[in-house]
């Protein structure tokens, strides 16, 4: 009854036929249906192939918000090009980091579209790759590195075919600058589609000579719109220990932005950048912001796991450090309170506390390098049981799983980019950071699981204003600025904005029953039983009323949750407490009305 018209037809058709996966993973089998945008940003990059003498190779920019199923959008565009397009299309994906380019080729694996042994189509080196691009294979996956050649030469033609499709992952990072070109060499008559996460910015012109201009947008805010995404909050958490723009150095930015650091990059900015390095990592400011941190990701309402963003590897182990210390001070602190405790209630959340805080687990993830345990060892720091972890455990999986203690972890680079762990939702950022790389990292509380309401950004380094900049492209619709008001990350004052309307919404829905919220917070003991029996019957004079309340109910107490810890929350616990009590109440007297019902029956 839905379809009507030819078209209509010809779009379910088009969906059943090409827009459905199965795919394999350690849950079992997943099926996989396309959303709407995937549907149509797919169906125009097809387009743009079937066009390419006119487009002359440049599929376009293919811009899908993190969290927006961009991976399984290049395994549907693959499969319909290969299924509805005539010709011996090959395709090559290319990335930028490893793990990238192992999650991205299991995507394919997992959906069955890769048949080949990974080793035979996974480019395990530089040579390799040129012997994979000389032979004919469905798919070939790389790293953008192993185009790489010596100083002084030029990249080798591997072939002249024109039905060689390459798909680049972020394609505005490293990609376009000597490998863009060695790319084009080795296959002068390739078509090239970029899929990104975040958009072109300014500065980018390279990467639209490569691609063109955009074939598909989906930004972050109308993720968030159609709830693909949750939204993020932003918490500026003290700021006397934040850092202007003055103090950092446009050079010093440009060197973070690659994110990934290697060993001399480090030294770099130890050494050149000395000034602003120490006021970012000395003693106090790193002692006080891991105090915070313990106080911070304790005291939240949403209990998801959480991830800490150091300026570099060194920092990450010494904010873990840090942290534990001011953990186990935490622990020792709630024991001599659960010792002073006068009722069973207290007692009660002190042990859960306690039991939360005692299981929790934390980690240091960063990648492997040259002579690391000398270097570590040269600042004082022990980093040998760090990697012994990273080597003997799959922290991965345990970091994903969230019923696993393993809540917060400790990086520099690793696991900002490309992975995705839907029951994160804090991100503690206490490194410069801008454009891309922002972008992303702050995408990592992004992912709707259960009822999470929102991702949280608690910033100890002042990066909101490049935060601002970066969102004014990254949140429009067109790549465009968009209007005051509507930046997609929103500071948290917004949440209590919005908790403060629901407490009126509810307010009003019980005074139009005759109940006084205001007497209900007045009264004590039996009176407030009285009070709150009468407010359930008036609650449950329709199952309309009764589930209207029980969403206001659960509205409120999400976004109480999600306010947690900021002091803001205190003016409104009283409210929330009579609310969430009312609610509790009228779902125990159904139950125990509908348990009454059945003895009756059986008696």
């Amino acid at each position: 009854t839905m379809i009507r018209g030819v078209c209509d037809k010809n779009r379910l058709l088009d969906l059943v036929e090409n827009f459905i996966l199965f795919s394999e993973s350690k849950e079992g089998l997943q099926k996989l249906v396309a959303k709407n945008h995937q549907l149509h940003g797919v169906n125009n990059a097809v387009e743009a192939v079937n066009n390419l003498k006119q487009n002359q190779g440049k599929l376009g920019v293919f811009w899908h918000t993190q969290g927006s199923g961009k991976s399984y959008s290049m395994v549907f565009f693959s499969q319909k090009v290969l299924r509805k397009l005539t010709g011996n299309w090959t395709f090559l994906i290319v990335t930028d980091r490893q793990e990238l380019d192992g999650q991205i080729y299991k995507n394919f694996a997992n959906c069955g579209v890769v048949t080949e042994e990974e080793k035979r189509i996974h480019a395990q080196s530089s040579d390799h790759l040129k012997e994979l691009l000389r032979e004919d294979h469905r798919f070939v996956f790389t790293l953008i590195q192993k185009f790489r050649i010596d100083k002084g030469e030029t990249y080798p033609q591997l072939s002249d075919r024109s039905d060689i499709i390459v798909i680049t992952d972020e394609a505005h990072r490293s990609q376009y600058d000597i490998f863009a070109l060695n790319m084009r060499n080795a296959l002068p008559n390739a078509a090239f589609i970029g899929f990104t996460g975040t958009p072109l910015m300014a500065g980018e012109e390279l990467t639209r000579k490569v691609f063109g201009d955009y074939v598909s947008i989906y930004n972050f805010k109308q993720s968030v719109d159609d709830k693909a995404t949750v939204p993020l909050y932003y918490e500026n958490r003290i700021p006397e220990l934040q850092l202007t723009n003055e103090n950092l150095n446009e050079d010093m930015e440009n060197l973070l932005e690659e994110a990934e650091l290697d060993e001399a990059q480090e030294r770099k900015l130890e050494r050149e950048f000395a000034r602003e390095y120490h006021l970012i990592t000395r003693e106090e400011r790193l002692d006080k912001v891991a105090e915070d941190v313990v106080q911070h990701f304790t005291c939240r309402g949403q209990r998801g796991k959480g991830m800490f963003i150091a300026i570099d590897k060194l920092t990450a182990v010494r904010m873990y450090e840090k942290v534990q210390a001011h953990w186990q001070r935490e622990i020792a602190h709630l024991k001599d309170e659960l010792g002073l405790a006068r009722t069973d209630l207290k007692r009660q959340r002190l042990l859960e506390q306690i039991a939360y805080m005692e299981e929790t687990e934390m980690a240091v993830v960063v990648s492997q390098g040259q002579n690391e345990l000398e270097l570590f060892a040269e600042k004082g720091i022990d980093f040998k049981p760090h990697r012994s972890r990273l080597v003997k455990e799959d922290l991965a999986k345990q970091f994903k799983d969230a019923d696993h203690p393993f809540r917060l972890v400790f990086v520099c680079a690793m696991w900002i980019t490309g992975f995705d762990v839907p029951c994160c939702n804090t991100i503690y950022l206490d490194k410069p950071m801008r454009n891309h790389t922002l972008m992303q990292t702050i995408a990592r509380a992004n992912r709707v699981f259960k009822d999470k309401l929102n991702g949280l950004i608690v910033d100890y380094v002042g990066v909101f204003r490049n935060m601002q900049k970066a969102l004014a492209i990254y949140g429009s619709a067109s790549g465009d600025d968009i209007k005051e008001g509507e930046c997609p990350v929103k500071v948290k004052a917004f949440l209590v904005e919005k908790l403060r309307e629901k407490l009126t919404e509810t307010e009003n829905f019980l005074h139009r029953r005759g109940v006084s919220l205001t007497q209900l917070l007045a009264a004590k003991d039996f009176d407030y039983i009285a009070l709150r029996d009468q407010a359930v019957e008036a609650i449950l004079e329709s199952e309309e009323s009764k589930k209207s309340y029980t969403g206001l109910a659960n509205w409120v107490k999400r976004i109480y949750k999600a306010i947690l810890p900021d002091p803001a929350a205190s003016e409104f616990g009283p409210k929330r407490a009579v609310i969430v009590n009312i609610a509790g109440s009228s779902a125990e007297f159904v139950g125990d009305l509908r348990f009454r019902q059945i003895s009756k029956c059986v008696i």
